[in-house]
């Protein structure tokens, strides 16, 4: 099995539909970081599980300096955006969605998915 981690930065901004008070109901900003992890049996004929440039482009010509609310058709929370990236990447079985230091949150596919 190959396995690729690809680290890429966004900034975007969000609110969050809670069923409880919090400051996070308010549209507010972060610098993201999420880490996607890739994995493939076999190669593709240019030798590589997916182009590092192809999963950047995937995150980023959606999420990067954006309203998330605007872009996403959900509550935006770390939790749903790592189950998105998992979605939108050919062979993502993880993704980790930092929103701040010490704030992160992970999604892993199951293989039966």
């Amino acid at each position: 099995m190959y396995y690729i981690k690809k680290k890429i930065e966004i900034s975007a901004s969000h609110y969050l539909t809670l069923d409880y008070e919090s400051k996070c109901t308010r549209l507010h900003g972060h610098n993201w970081e999420i880490t996607v992890y890739c994995r493939s049996r076999e190669l593709d004929h240019n030798g590589m599980v997916i182009d590092f440039t192809e999963v950047k482009r995937r995150v980023k010509r959606v999420l990067d300096h954006q309203n998330l609310n605007e872009v996403l058709p959900f509550n935006p929370t770390a939790e749903n955006i790592a189950r998105w990236c998992v979605d939108q990447i050919p062979c993502c079985y993880k993704a980790e969605v930092q929103e701040s230091e010490g704030n992160v949150a992970m999604y892993v596919a199951d293989d039966e998915d």
